[in-house]
This record gives structure tokens, sequence and C-alpha cells, in this order.
């Protein structure tokens, strides 16, 4: 099909299809006019059913560019622009939830509709449906697939205006379940998780410290070299990820794409030292139990997490709470946000202050300063 492909129409000429019995296959055939010679071109492939005909004609269409049909359908129209509405999005990760968002969930609710039928109106009572059923991070990935679709619309000139980019502000309802409060761990208890996860094998132990000790995501621990380890300043430097997308696993920069560094920590110094000893600045700091990388579904299987952390009390901790555990020590501690911030990689402060968890203990040096300070107040009155 590539092949074909390759010698498609040109740009912006209309298609015309049809499908004719071989035998127990079935031949494909696309036709136009060549719009500088007047002559008419064909392209035909023999395939084995109806679907592989229909995609056919639309990696065609896809090439040539729109067909001008002022009524297409979202469902016809998404296939004939196949993957063009990702355009600049991260293919190795993001892409699958757009593509998911449109398959799952934008088609089968507005696939039926002619794009200049789509409404600011019918895409708010979309998103009421959609809301109620799925979590923020699935919302957000079908809003964002449904805007990209009908912003190519808007190229293509098929509507003037995207309604998706008219749809009301909304603070997004919770889940029909109540969601109960993520709890976060202390050091005592990073420190249980992590000596239940070494007797199956340390390097699933050491995942979870440093985890938690460095407020990292999983993804950038399991990319994290020896010389990422810098003894002389006392710094770990936080470049780059390993991380499980479209086509296997991917190293590519972090997710803000910043470089930074964190401190090393006192409870942290014996795991790096054991760790960086004697070893090459270019080795990988971690190594599973085969040698492969411990990505965060590999330590979940491998430890059993959800029974683990149950056992603990820690009941629902997900691996990437041992970051939020992190940030909220450093916050805790006294750290400047703008600082901890930084040590998390965040572009906003507003995004920091949704990882920090007050704990009990925090609380109650608050009751204590409050009740020192009525004491005196009362003693000066």
């Amino acid at each position: 099909m590539k092949r074909l492909l390759a010698f498609a129409s040109p740009l912006g000429v209309r298609i015309n299809t049809d499908t004719l019995p071989r035998g127990k296959r079935i031949r494909a055939r696309a036709r136009w006019i060549d719009p500088i010679s007047g002559v008419r071109r064909s392209r035909s492939i023999t395939v084995d059913n109806e679907a592989s005909a229909r995609g056919f004609f639309n990696e065609l269409r896809s090439h040539a560019g729109k067909d001008l049909d002022p009524l297409v359908g979202l469902i016809d129209y998404a296939g004939q622009i196949g993957d063009r509405f990702l355009r600049g999005v991260d293919m190795t990760s993001t892409a699958s939830g757009h593509r998911a968002g449109l398959r799952l969930r934008v088609l089968p609710v507005l696939g039926h509709l002619q794009i200049r039928d789509i409404t600011t109106g019918i895409v708010d009572r979309s998103i009421d449906r959609w809301e109620i059923a799925h979590s923020r991070s699935t919302l957000k990935n079908t809003i964002a697939a449904l805007t990209r679709v009908l912003d190519e619309a808007v190229r293509d000139e098929i509507i003037a205006r995207n309604p998706v980019r008219d749809r009301a502000h909304r603070r997004y309802r919770m889940q029909a379940a109540p969601q109960r409060q993520t709890p976060i761990p202390s050091l005592t208890d990073v420190e249980g998780i992590a000596a239940t996860c070494a007797e199956t094998h340390q390097g699933y132990a050491d995942h979870v410290t440093i985890s938690a000790l460095l407020a990292a995501r999983s993804s950038e621990v399991t990319r994290l070299l020896v010389g990422d380890v810098d003894w002389t300043r006392k710094l770990v430097t936080i470049q780059r990820q390993r991380f499980p997308g479209s086509g296997g696993l991917t190293i590519k920069p972090t997710k803000s794409r910043r470089i930074r560094r964190v401190p090393i920590i006192e409870p942290l110094e014996p795991t790096l030292r054991r760790l960086t000893t004697g070893r090459p600045h270019d080795a990988p700091l971690l190594r599973g139990p085969r040698g492969g990388a411990i990505t965060t579904a590999a330590l979940r299987n491998a430890v059993g997490w959800d029974a683990l952390v149950a056992r603990l009390g820690l009941s629902g901790l997900r691996r990437h709470d041992l970051r939020h555990a992190g940030a909220t020590w450093f916050a805790n501690a006294g750290i400047p946000i703008h600082v901890v911030s930084g040590i998390l990689g965040h572009g906003s402060i507003e995004t920091t202050r949704t990882y920090l968890h007050t704990d009990t203990t925090e609380l109650h040096k608050a009751a204590a300063r409050m009740n020192q300070h009525l004491r005196e107040a009362d003693m000066n009155s």
C-alpha cells in the first residue's frame, strides 16, 4: 500500500472510489482527474475485505488532502485525516491517549453527526456525559482529541470556528463514587515498603527509596545513570526518562523538558553510595533481576504492589505517590515552595501546591504554636 500511496493523487482533487469482487477477495479502486493534463488516473489494490478497502481509500484521501465535502460526517472525516490531528503531539506517549479518546469516546457519541452540526451546546452535553463516567486525565485526552480533529476541520474550511474552543469553563465534577484521600507515607513507611520489596529483589527496594527521597517520577529514576550522582556537590541531576509508550521503552527528556538538580539528603546516601561506588559513569544506576529497566509496571507486578501496601496499612498508595511524599517532606521541613517546585521540575508553583499534603505532625506543631501564642496574648492583656 505504501508503494501505491507514493504515487497517489495530487493535493485537493476529488477521489471517486469503488470495489469489485475478485474471487474471495476485493479489488479497491480509486479514480480522479489530473488537474493539469485532464487525464483520468486510477490506483487499485486487492484486499481481503471491505474494511481494508475503506482503509485504503482513507489513506489516499488523507495523502491527497481534503475531499471538499461540506456535509462530511465526523467519523468519515476522522478516517480521512488519519493521524494528521496529532501533529506536534509526543507520539511515544500522549498520542496513544488522544487516539483512545477519539476512538472510544468521541466517535461513539458524536461520530454520526455532520461536522457542521456539532455545536458548542452539543460539546458541553457530551462533556457532561464523559466527566461522570471517566477520570480527569481520560476526560482531558478525550477533549483534546475532539479539539484537534475540529481544528483540522477549520483549516480545511469545513467550519469557520471550532465549537470546542467555546465550551463552558467548569470545575469538573467528581465521579459518582466518592474519592478517598490517598495516604502520604512517612519515611518509616517508605523504609518498610523498600524492605518488603527487597525480599523480591534489591533493585525494586532501591527504586522505591530513590523515588521518594528524590521526589522523582518512576520513569526518571529508571533512566538515572551513575554519572548523574555528583558526590562533590551532593546533587543528583535528573535530565531524562525512560517511558513505556507506543513502540516500547523510549528514552526522552523529562516531562517538563527541564534539567533539574535534587540534593542528596542523608537517608539516601547509603543507597546511592552502594549503587555508584566503583561503577562506570555511563552505567544505569538501577537494574532489575534480569538486568533490564525497572518500570513502574514491572515493579507493581514483581512485588504485588497493591497487596503489599495494603498489608502495611497504606491501601491505595500508588508508586507515583512516593514522589508526592518526597515533595511533602521537603515542604514540611520549611523549604520554600519555589525551591520545592524546582526540585519537582514544575513550571508553575500552583502545580506544586497540588502535590503537597500537610501531615498530622505539622498540624500538631501548628496547634502548639497557636496555643503558645494565645497564652502569651492572655498574659499580656
